[in-house]
Parts: structure tokens; C-alpha cells; sequence
């Protein structure tokens, strides 16, 4: 049974930095796209990142390039983390994990197979 889990989450400043972590049991990530996205209340589910399988491709969200970073760690191979630099308070949110089993990183967030309860982020002084 598929399953992911995110952790990490937590309260930072303003320019701080987080790395979040989102591990998988029951499939292997590198077969699957697997993104990242935030939420707050009452706004719609953002897409964040996507890595897609083979790690051929990895999509970011112009509010983030430059500044988040996903990827997998080879010698955790079911550990995918979300790197997150110069964090700005628009950065805040419940952040969730979510894999693909086409492997394109899709466009939309319905086509998503499988997603774990989120992390909570708070970016304040």
C-alpha cells in the first residue's frame, strides 16, 4: 500500500530557511513524478515543485525558482526533501507531498495519485 509521509514543518523568520522531507513506504520514489504544494486557508492547492520519474525533469513554481529546491536523496532512496531558501511570508502554508504514477509531473493537482497529510509552515518575525 502506497503511503507518504512529510515532516519537517515548522516556524522560521523571515529569510530563513527549511528543508522539508517527505518519506515513502510501499513503492520506490524514483519510478514516480512526485511533487510538492502548499495551501493556506481559503486558497486553492499551489504546486510548489515536481521532480518526475527518473528525475528527468523538475518543474518549479516562478514564486519559488531561484529559491526552493527538490530532490531526491540517493542514499535514502524513498526520502524526497524540498529545500527552501530566503523563505518570505507568502511561503507559508500546509505543505504536502504527493506522487504521480504516469511520471510527467502532471499540470493540474487532481491528477495526483497519492498524497500525505502535509507540514505546517510559518514564516514570521
Amino acid at each position: 500500500q502506497f503511503h507518504v509521509m512529510e515532516s519537517g514543518g515548522g516556524r522560521v523568520q523571515p529569510g530563513g530557511s527549511l528543508r522539508l522531507s517527505c518519506e515513502a513506504s510501499g513503492f520506490t520514489f524514483e519510478n514516480y513524478a512526485k511533487g510538492w504544494f502548499r495551501q493556506v486557508p481559503g486558497k486553492r492547492r499551489e504546486g510548489v515543485a515536481c521532480l518526475s520519474s527518473g528525475s528527468s525533469k523538475v518543474v518549479y513554481a516562478p514564486s519559488v525558482a531561484g529559491r526552493f529546491s527538490i530532490f531526491l536523496d540517493y542514499t535514502k532512496k524513498n526520502t524526497l526533501y524540498l529545500q527552501m531558501n530566503n523563505l518570505l511570508s507568502d511561503d507559508a502554508g500546509d505543505y504536502f507531498c504527493a506522487i504521480d504514477a504516469s511520471g510527467n509531473c502532471p499540470d493540474t493537482d487532481a491528477e495526483y495519485d497519492y498524497w500525505g497529510r502535509g507540514t505546517q509552515v510559518t514564516v514570521s518575525s
